[in-house]
């Protein structure tokens, strides 16, 4: 079981490792974008310590057979858990309301003939450069080869002055690349807009080509610009303009002529050519009148406000013409297919690519290379904005594919996610060292890849589970990994994939019939919807009580959670104890990864609490603390745990592992007089107050800023019977 089996050194180092690179351990997710996904691993290690006698560390790396185990997700997102589940033989069932998340699941775990999809996806490669590929060819500054390829074009945005009517560039630095993935520092000339390679980025010099001394910072600053032709304030962005216009200044390259006697990367300022090759494109696409190309708005949000503010009113406007060409004629390409589920895959892939080709991409200037507009899971308007060559390159003495954003760069990745569906791997880290070690017998999917493979029971729900209805006693486990209080606003930035998606699926129309993938009844806080802590409670208590009904006496329900703020895990306690459920233990594992854009910075925990709850079954006596003090004990063991495994938890990791513990044990105090038919508020208050009774997290706080008193000031309990060591109950 679980509460006994589960490793959490083991678990936790396996965890860290794996969110570090994730696709490199579970390639799997490459086949879509979406959020937060928790580790495979984590999920791996539930089921096998659930289900699987004998010591976790040896059983992980073996081939494992579940078939008969049939395991729910009700809130499937990305799908990690009904993956791992399926990948062990169990029976899946999966909900969720947003048609994405339903979408993206169904393209992992559904077969796919891989040499086919190899086949239609170079087809497509060919047939836009034949169309194409001559927008996205440069001049080499070096050689003079016309036939150097781009990689990407980097736009700056511009604003005309209310005075002077001149257009003015909004730089706020002028430093293009650090001297980190290049030999150099390379600088834009405020003046002549050419580009300088210096050694020193704090005293850059003068420009190589006017003599002007190179500017490091820009005259755009928090929203204000400072004209430098007539020296007036301009504020900006200016919604009331429209959509904010772009100016090309700056090209990183590619020549296969030069690179093998240059070092770093090939910069260049764009020449007329160039110019004439996006105006040519803006031509092209201004003909094409394609269909393809969404037309809807874009609705107000929490997180789609911040392009109102720019002026972005339709998601088409969030293009350039080349992107809006080359993606277009890429869905065209696509919806002529006539074996479905290739035109899906590459529906999928297409819809993937379209984060990395948008005008709202960044340029990493120390990495070199683009950011995808959801690196910082939300709608982020920078300056400066890269365009990403929309077919890709390929290094052609290593057969690599070079830099991001391009449909090689996607397909090399759907084809590494589905390949790891026939032979999935873990990887093991020995002695600072890692291998790859094949887990033959285990497959993902729906069929087989093989003849002796059977074909397994998937059923996946485009729909809320707070409607759904379980058989009672038909389910072995629930795992999941539920959507947060007050998270990221994922239904508003899949819109961002889903209007375009929607335009190219035929066979499954009717998942596509509305213009959002937005809901009322999604479980997230939204200041727009005026969803708020009482509609959470109330839908993830609707959810555990309908889960919690089909599950087999003493089944599990396991699911993760972490949040900064404590009331946001009131709900859970609510929806726990309303489901008939107790708490029986409460793990830690690494979730996310420290340096993530998203969060870096921010003191949010990478820590979440798995919270383990039953019906039947028996709880450790030694978890049940109530004091402060002792509870410090218990995180504190957390830490020391975590710490074997190599993790250095945060303030904000401690303080969700305090969370954690006290969540779980004022479950434990309440279940025998909890009252299911008390209203939602009078629930949440009973929470808090019990909360307080044991005296909060700040009262815990206080032993755990020094953590030493603990080892003598509690009392290590004398040992007693087995038959004492733990608390039977039944809901």
């Amino acid at each position: 079981m679980i509460e006994k089996d589960f490793d959490i050194p083991f678990v936790a180092e396996l965890a860290l490792h794996e969110k570090q690179i994730q696709q490199n351990y579970r390639p799997i997710i490459a086949v879509h974008k979406w959020f937060a996904r928790r580790p495979g691993t984590l999920f791996r290690s539930l089921l096998l310590s659930e289900f699987v006698e004998g010591k976790l560390q040896d059983k992980f790396f073996d081939s494992n057979d579940l078939s008969g185990i049939k395991i729910a997700d009700p809130f499937m997102g990305g799908g990690t858990p009904l993956l791992e589940a399926n990948r062990i033989g169990c029976d899946v069932l999966g909900y969720d309301i947003n048609p994405m998340a339903y979408w993206i699941v169904r393209q992992e775990i559904e077969h796919l003939d891989l040499v086919s999809y190899r086949e239609a996806a170079n087809k497509l490669v060919l047939w836009l450069r034949e169309k194409i590929g001559h927008l996205y060819k440069t001049t080499c500054t070096i050689c003079q080869s016309t036939n150097a390829d781009v990689k990407y074009f980097l736009w700056v945005k511009t604003l005309t002055c209310q005075e002077c009517h001149n257009e003015m560039k909004l730089f706020s630095g002028y430093l293009l690349a650090e001297d980190v993935r290049h030999p150099k520092n390379v600088f834009v000339c405020a003046n002549c807009g050419d580009l300088t390679e210096v050694d020193d980025r704090k005293n850059p010099g003068s420009c190589t080509t006017c003599n002007k001394p190179l500017s490091i910072s820009g005259s755009a600053k928090q929203n204000r610009a400072i004209c430098e032709r007539c020296g007036s304030a301009n504020n900006y962005p200016a919604p009331a303009n429209g959509p904010p216009m772009h100016q090309m200044f700056a090209i990183e390259y590619q020549c296969n002529s030069c690179r093998p006697r240059h070092r770093g990367r090939f910069f260049k300022k764009p020449d007329n050519d160039d110019l004439a090759k996006y105006t040519n494109a803006e031509s092209i696409y201004g003909s094409l009148n394609s269909p393809l190309v969404p037309e809807e708005q874009i609705p107000r949000g929490d997180e789609t406000d911040r392009l109102h503010r720019w002026g972005y009113t339709r998601y088409r406007e969030m293009f350039n013409s080349r992107q809006l060409l080359g993606l277009a004629l890429s869905g065209k390409a696509i919806s002529h297919l006539e074996n479905r589920p290739l035109r899906n895959a590459l529906a999928t892939n297409l819809s993937d690519l379209l984060r990395y080709q948008n005008m709202l991409c960044r340029y990493d200037r120390m990495a070199l290379k683009s950011l995808d507009i959801f690196s910082v899971h939300g709608f982020p308007v920078g300056l400066i904005q890269c365009e990403s060559n929309l077919i890709g390159l390929r290094n052609v003495s290593k057969g690599t594919v070079v830099g991001s954003g391009g449909w090689l760069n996607i397909i090399d990745k759907y084809v590494r996610a589905k390949s790891y569906c026939q032979k999935p791997f873990e990887i093991r880290h020995q002695n600072g060292r890692k291998s790859q070690v094949p887990i033959r017998g285990e497959w993902i999917g729906d069929v087989g890849h093989s003849e002796e493979a059977k074909k397994r029971n998937v059923s996946l729900n485009c729909s809320s589970a707070t409607l759904a209805v379980i058989a009672p006693d038909s389910l072995d486990a629930v795992l999941t990994d539920p959507p947060y209080f007050s998270n990221v606003q994922y239904a508003e930035l899949m819109d961002f994939c889903y209007v375009w998606l929607r335009r190219l699926i035929k066979d499954d129309a009717v998942l596509f019939t509305n213009p959002s993938t937005r809901n009322a009844n999604e479980l997230t806080g939204n200041i727009t919807m005026e969803r708020g802590l009482k509609h959470f409670t109330e839908g993830m208590s609707e959810v555990f009580s309908r889960m919690s009904l089909g599950l087999k006496p003493r089944a599990p329900f396991v699911f993760t959670y972490h949040h900064n703020r404590i009331d946001a895990y009131f709900p859970i306690a609510v929806a726990v104890l309303n489901a008939g459920l107790t708490c029986t233990a409460s793990l830690p594992c690494p979730a996310e990864m420290g340096a993530s854009i998203h969060i870096n910075g921010t003191g949010s925990s990478i820590v979440d609490t798995i919270f383990v709850c039953r019906s039947t079954g028996t709880v450790a006596r030694r978890l049940l603390e109530f004091e402060p003090q002792a509870i410090a004990r218990l995180v504190q063991e957390d830490i020391s745990k975590l710490a074997e495994a190599g993790v250095k938890p945060t303030r904000g990791d401690i303080r969700c592992l305090t969370f954690g513990h006290l969540i779980r044990l004022t479950i434990w105090r309440l279940r025998g007089s909890w009252d299911r038919t008390r209203t939602t508020g009078d629930k949440l208050t009973a929470i808090e107050e019990d909360i307080g009774k044991m005296g909060g997290a700040d009262a815990v706080s206080q032993y755990l800023a020094n953590p030493e008193p603990l080892k003598q000031n509690v009392p290590h309990k004398p040992k007693v019977r087995a038959a004492r060591n733990a608390i039977s109950f039944s809901s």
